[in-house]
């Protein structure tokens, strides 16, 4: 029997990690110790981040998603280039609210929870697996009023390369191009997997999620660019459209069953 292969695109976009999840981290204060820790990570992908955090001790790492194709790689992945992680790293195709596991000592979400349709019930779920004291560190963006919130949809598909593009050309023209694009007749941009919230919903999410927020940092980067938009993000009325990523901590409070 030949041994099975992966998708090159998709060996790629994993190898993305050996930068992606160090700047997640750096961005969040730097990487908490995980030796020996239950580890969740929702939205796992292609499972670079779980790979990574087995590899820096964690004891259980379990990664969710989705999205069908991206759990089948990371599994055979796993079993193909990371051996010696069976039995410590595991992935689903699950929804967290249906997820039987609970006590996870730590939770990660990185460019996620921009494709939630229902944020404060993923949050419920999430905060209601966790144990008491646990933190959740998660990544948001592009937020959806910044200049590509629509994850370049209208680039990739109708070719046009303008800033707030989905804010500024009508939605019904562009709903009905991209969806004679995808085959399918599209009501919203929900229908291609965007929440379309804004800076000031996460916001208002966030604080109302039963979780304390120990770390909330908009427009987190080194990039000159998003540093000129932190700048212009502090005019009240540019707020929503110069707020391009949001990074926080939330934790689970000591008193909560």
């Amino acid at each position: 029997m030949s041994k099975p292969t992966l998708d090159p695109a998709d060996v790629e976009y994993f190898g993305r990690g050996r930068w992606e999840n160090p700047r997640f981290w750096n961005r969040l204060g730097g990487q908490p110790d995980l030796q020996g820790k239950k580890v969740l990570d929702l939205g796992c992908g292609h499972g670079s981040l779980c790979v990574d955090m087995a590899k820096a001790g964690a004891a259980r790492v379990v990664g969710i998603d989705l999205n069908p194709r991206l759990i089948e790689f990371a599994k055979r992945n796993l079993e193909i280039n990371y051996p010696e992680l069976l039995g410590r790293v595991e992935f689903y195709l699950v929804d967290i609210a249906e997820f039987p596991e609970y006590e996870f000592d730590l939770m990660t979400s990185k460019d996620t929870f921009e494709h939630v349709m229902d944020l404060p019930k993923v949050l419920a779920a999430m905060r209601e697996r966790l144990k008491p004291g646990g933190r959740l560190y998660a990544a948001i963006g592009p937020l959806w009023n910044s200049p590509f919130g629509d994850h370049d949809t209208v680039k990739k598909i109708l070719g046009i390369n303008l800033p707030w593009a989905h804010l500024i050309l009508p939605q019904g023209w562009v709903l009905r191009k991209v969806g004679q694009r995808v085959g399918r007749p599209l009501q919203s941009y929900r229908d291609l997997g965007l929440n379309m919230l804004a800076f000031r919903d996460y916001q208002t999410i966030l604080y109302n999620s039963g979780f304390e927020v120990e770390f909330f940092r908009p427009n987190n980067s080194r990039h000159p660019v998003l540093r000129m938009f932190a700048l212009l993000a502090k005019v009240p009325f540019l707020t929503e459209y110069f707020t391009n990523n949001l990074y926080c901590i939330l934790r689970k409070p000591l008193d909560s069953a």
